[in-house]
């Protein structure tokens, strides 16, 4: 194969030509669809008299300047024109066939209706255009389509005509006031059953809301409404912003890669966030989609109104809108959870990508295939460096902030630079080395050190940035570091931000008693590895006082999982095993406390998972990380049965998301205390009214290996196997045993009637849930977990490209394992490295992963 080569953000140019308007006329057949396209076009640069199209899978028709049919030439990708005039309209006339579209980019077809998914780079699929994020357009649609089969026909902006036309086919009109680059436009054709509601904005503004859902699922669509009215009306009252259009659309389809997509009036979800009702949904999945509409919804202005520039600009609006997503769930739900489940997507995915091949900043320096950094670090690293200008700048000044960035660019494509000059300009306070934030890649150590003499405590903070393999040497960070200081008796003496600007400083507290406590990096105040030497004794103060509910936490992981690694020391010594008992009398602590909010205290009790230790570690170990792991989950479970038995009845007699979350949590300790607890679950599973117990009596069964476990899911097949959002749950769940028949259950349960290698959902389900959450099996010493997922990557390679190269992660990431699991998983990258066919979604990666050996 020819190498695929990389783009990089220092060879960016504005482009020759802008389009300002753009009419696009379908009509739809599935393996003939035809496109016309009427784009009005002038030259931006001088000199310029080629133009330059981007299109991919397309056979082209027409070809016509002003009317006049012109000379042209094909390129690999390209369609060129050459001697253009500076005004003038472009007529194109494409066939695509939307059928036979698996890669789920541009126009496809998921279960009989058409639906489109343009960003990053799906929009040549569909016709030949300047498709880059820099040249925004008026877009006018008009759909044709059979009316029996296609009864809804829609579109970006506003709806403004539609008739019947020969042959029972109809058309319907769409336009869209605001200019909007080429990834935001939207398509969907289908027959739904739509839910209907309304929302005032608070100019006084009716806007139409709809969801649409596949026919018999509209019970299951009032979440999702209900949580775009919520949206709606937050992004009012935090942030002033408020709808722009008189309609807002929602579609649910089940063919898709992503999560869902933001386009201008008519978003198109993945079914997984938006179907929900509490016999099918859990009180994840409720969570998960009031989440995502709400970051679907705010992309309205941060993404839309102002957009980026160039793909390397992705942060600006992803991180940006991360950001506002969890703000949102935070001021409607749990604060502290909220931020515990952040944290722990930073801590356990993108520290590994940090420390993996891919490494990249949050604004990248080069890519080969774009749809390769949608990733945590873009994303979730992104936010997190969002989050930290609000700490710097308080929630006055960043809101000024974000007054101005709107105020200077609405309407615009533009960078990561300016959106931290609005916040710079707006509140005064100097941002220059705070910028090093979206240029530098990897995560920095601090490395803290404490003293106490004459009554004054000293802190002594030093940073240290990782070097990584083809970006400039780092330099030293604006680091916000939150720190409380806590007396011996628990109580709060000291609680403020430090600023982390040298490679080393020393902060001082003077006139204090006794020597405090630290907590450090509170509530996460910066994406950095913390290293400082905490005693159990303070780590126990700190679950138990801190002021801040996510330190509590952190704490309790910091605490068992040195107990994890303390009993992987004692077996590389050939040592017994055991538990400090200051650990389970904490834990106790901490499951006993009425004060404490329950889903916090059921994210104490789930314990630090295999994969947030690997990343705590330079190497593992893993075998032996595994055995002292469960050693530790069943001595403490074991001493604390009775309290678990307790809070378990407790909570059972309260029928609210906290009661769920708390005793599903104690289930699952008291099923790998002891075999007894069994009965405990059957009565649960079967006693249960709502799918999150149903699936917390599975999930407890399943992990501790009880019997019951087989008749239990033999039954759930059989109530759900007409329900695929639910049967993703079933085969997530025979994904993660770690029992030795797994892979061969694996193999079976792909030709399962309910599963399809051409769906997102379903691959991810079963064979993305096996490689990246059953690290047991995954990393088999044998090396047949593997091969297993490369025998998937290949048969995906041509088929989706893209969903191949998101669950390849786990067969990159090879360098804190042992060197047996680093040659066979090489093996494999090699053997995919070596397709004449292979894909620049897998390519990158894998070459990437090869060459850092």
């Amino acid at each position: 194969m020819t190498e695929p080569t990389a783009k990089h953000l220092d060879d960016y140019r504005v482009s020759d030509f802008l389009i300002s308007d753009i009419e696009l006329r379908f009509e739809l057949a599935p393996a003939a669809t035809r496109v016309t396209a009427i784009s009005q076009i002038q030259r931006q640069q001088t000199g310029a008299t080629e133009l330059v199209l981007d299109g991919e899978q397309l056979e082209l028709e027409r070809v016509a300047v002003d009317g006049r049919d012109v000379a042209y030439r094909l390129e690999p990708g390209k369609l060129i024109i050459a001697d253009v005039p500076e005004r003038f309209s472009l007529e194109l006339v494409t066939l695509i066939d939307p059928a036979a579209n698996s890669s789920l980019e541009g126009l496809y077809m998921s279960d009989g209706a058409y639906c489109t998914q343009c960003e990053a780079e799906g929009f040549r699929r569909i016709t030949y255009f300047l498709d880059r994020p820099d040249v925004l357009a008026r877009y006018k649609v008009r759909i044709e389509a059979p009316k029996a089969e296609f009864p809804f026909l829609l579109s970006n902006g506003n709806k403004v005509d539609a008739g019947e036309l020969e042959g029972g086919r109809h058309f319907v009109s769409w336009e869209d006031p605001f200019p909007k680059p080429s990834y935001l436009f939207a398509l969907v054709a289908g027959d739904f059953d739509l839910l209907q509601d309304s929302f005032i904005t608070r100019s006084g503004r009716n806007v139409a809301l709809q969801v649409f859902v596949d026919k018999g699922n509209l019970h299951k669509a009032h979440h999702a409404m209900a949580s775009l009215k919520k949206s709606m009306a937050w992004d009012e009252s935090r942030f002033g912003l408020e709808y722009d259009l008189d309609i807002y659309m929602i579609v649910a389809v089940d063919f898709f890669n992503m999560g869902a997509m933001e386009n201008k009036g008519l978003n198109i979800f993945n079914t997984k966030y938006v179907l929900a009702d509490t016999a099918s949904a859990t009180d994840e999945d409720y969570h998960g989609i009031e989440s995502v509409v709400g970051h679907e919804y705010f992309h309205n202005w941060t993404g839309n109104r102002v957009t980026c520039r160039d793909w390397f600009q992705l942060s600006l609006k992803e991180g940006l809108t991360v950001f506002r997503d969890q703000e949102f769930s935070s001021d409607l739900g749990s604060r502290a959870v909220n931020r515990i489940h952040a944290i722990k997507v930073i801590k356990n995915q993108q520290f590994a990508e940090d420390a993996g091949p891919m490494a990249h900043p949050i604004r990248p320096q080069s890519v080969i295939e774009m749809n390769n950094f949608y990733t945590v670090t873009v994303y979730n690293k992104g936010a997190e460096v969002i989050r930290m200008l609000h700490t710097l700048l308080g929630e006055a000044g960043f809101q000024a902030g974000m007054k101005l960035y709107f105020e200077r660019h609405d309407g615009q494509a533009v960078t990561c630079d300016d959106f931290v000059a609005a916040m710079e300009d707006a509140s005064g306070i100097d941002l220059r080395q705070f910028r090093r934030w979206y240029s530098q890649a990897g995560t920095p150590v601090v490395t803290v050190s404490d003293s106490f003499d004459n009554g004054c405590y000293r802190l002594k903070l030093s940073q240290q940035q990782p070097r990584i393999k083809g970006l400039s040497d780092p330099l030293p960070l604006h680091i916000p570091f939150d720190v409380e200081l806590l007396g011996e008796g628990g109580q709060s003496l000291i609680n403020r931000v430090l600023d982390l600007t040298g490679e080393e400083q020393v902060f001082e507290f003077p006139n204090l008693a006794q020597r405090p406590v630290p907590s450090l990096l509170q509530n996460f105040s910066a994406p950095v590895k913390l290293k400082y030497d905490f005693s159990t004794e303070q780590l126990v103060t700190l679950m138990r006082h801190a002021g801040s509910e996510v330190a509590r936490w952190e704490a309790s992981v910091e605490l068992f999982s040195r107990a994890i690694w303390g009993n992987v020391s004692k077996l590389a010594a050939g040592d017994a095993m055991g538990v400090d008992s200051r650990v389970a009398d904490a834990l106790r602590a901490v499951l006993l406390d009425p004060q404490l909010d329950r889903e916090l205290v059921a994210e104490v009790l789930a314990l630090p998972s295999i994969n947030s230790l690997i990343e705590q570690v330079e190497t593992v170990e893993l075998d032996a990380l595994l055995a002292a792991r469960r050693f530790v989950v069943e001595e403490l479970a074991s001493e604390l049965a009775d309290e678990l038995q307790a809070r378990y009845r407790e909570q059972s007699v309260l029928d609210d998301a906290p009661a769920r979350a708390l005793k599903n949590a104690c289930l699952a300790l008291l099923c790998q205390a002891s075999a007894e607890a069994e009965s405990l679950a059957l009565a649960q599973y079967h006693g249960s009214n709502n799918m999150t117990d149903t699936l917390g009596a599975l999930k407890a069964v399943m992990a501790a290996e009880l019997e019951c476990a087989e008749p239990l899911m033999a039954d759930f097949e059989r109530k759900w196997n007409a329900t695929p959002l639910v049967m993703d749950k079933w085969f997530t769940l025979h994904a993660m045993a770690e029992d030795d028949a797994v892979l061969t259950r694996i193999d079976a349960l792909s030709q399962h009637p309910a599963f399809s290698l051409s769906n997102p959902n379903r691959v991810r389900s079963l064979i993305g849930s096996f490689a990246a959450g059953n690290p047991a099996q995954f990393h088999r010493p044998d090396g047949r977990g593997y091969e297993l997922l490369t025998g998937y990557l290949i048969k995906l390679n041509s088929a989706n490209p893209q969903l191949a190269a998101r669950i390849v992660t786990p067969l990159i990431q090879f360098a804190k394992f042992d060197a047996v699991r680093q040659e066979k998983m090489k093996a494999c990258l090699g053997q995919l490295l070596a397709m004449p066919d292979l894909s620049r979604d897998l390519f990158e990666k894998v070459s990437k992963a090869l060459a850092t050996d």
